[in-house]
C-alpha cells in the first residue's frame, strides 16, 4: 500500500506538470485539472504497487512511468486537437531508448531496431496513404517502437496490431451509432499509446527481455 500511495502522488505531481507544459506549448492543449493528475496518478499507482508487491521488475519501471506520462500527456492533445506535437513527441525518442537501459545491452539495441522498424513501417504507410496516418504518428510510431522493440519483435506487432483494431472499432462505433459521419477522422495516437503501454506491461509481467 505505501508503495501504491508513494508512486501516486508521484504521478499525480507529473501529472500536473504534463498539464503545465501542454498548457506552455505553442500549439498546445489547456486542460482542466484534475483529468491529468488522476490519470498519471493512476497508473504510476498501479506500476508503483505492481513492483512493491514483487510482480515486477525494477528494471521496466522506467518505462512504463515514462510512457504512462507520454500516454496521458501526448494522448490528451491528440483527443483535443487531432494532433500530437513536435515537442512531446521528438524528446521521448531519445528518452525511450534511455528507459530501456535498466534492461541490458540486447534490450538497448533492440530498442533502436523496434525505433527504426516501426517509424519506417508508419512512414511507408504515411507515403502510399497520406490519408490513414498523421504526421505526429509517425513520429510517436519512433518513440513506442523503441519501447515495445526491447520486449520483443513480436510486442512490436502486437501493439501495432492492437492500435489497428482499436481505432478501426472507435472509428466503426462512432459511424454507427450516428455521431460520426463517413470521411470522418479519428486520432490515432491515443489507440497507439494505450496499446503499447499495456503490450508493455504484459511483457513486463512476464519478464520478457528483462536483464537481457
Amino acid at each position: 500500500m505505501a508503495h501504491v500511495v508513494f508512486f501516486g502522488g508521484l504521478g499525480m505531481l507529473a501529472g500536473a506538470a504534463a498539464r503545465a507544459v501542454l498548457g506552455r506549448l505553442r500549439r498546445g492543449a489547456r486542460l482542466r485539472p484534475p483529468w491529468c493528475e488522476l490519470a498519471v496518478g493512476a497508473l504510476w499507482a498501479g506500476a508503483g504497487g505492481w513492483w512493491g508487491g514483487g510482480g515486477l521488475s525494477w528494471r521496466w519501471l522506467p518505462l512504463l512511468l515514462g510512457l504512462a506520462w507520454l500516454g496521458v500527456a501526448a494522448g490528451a492533445v491528440d483527443l483535443v486537437h487531432g494532433r500530437l506535437p513536435d515537442a512531446l513527441t521528438l524528446p521521448a525518442v531519445p528518452a525511450a531508448v534511455l528507459a530501456t537501459v535498466p534492461l541490458g545491452g540486447v534490450a538497448v539495441s533492440r530498442a533502436l531496431l523496434g525505433a527504426l522498424l516501426l517509424f519506417g513501417g508508419y512512414l511507408a504507410v504515411r507515403l502510399v496513404a497520406p490519408g490513414a496516418l498523421g504526421a505526429g504518428d509517425v513520429k510517436l510510431a519512433a518513440a513506442l517502437g523503441a519501447g515495445l522493440g526491447a520486449a520483443s519483435l513480436a510486442a512490436l506487432a502486437v501493439a501495432t496490431v492492437l492500435a489497428a483494431v482499436l481505432t478501426a472499432s472507435v472509428l466503426a462505433g462512432g459511424l454507427l451509432s450516428g455521431r460520426l459521419s463517413p470521411g470522418a477522422a479519428v486520432p490515432h495516437g491515443p489507440a497507439m499509446l494505450f496499446a503499447a503501454w499495456l503490450v508493455l506491461a504484459v511483457a513486463a509481467g512476464a519478464g520478457v527481455g528483462a536483464g537481457a
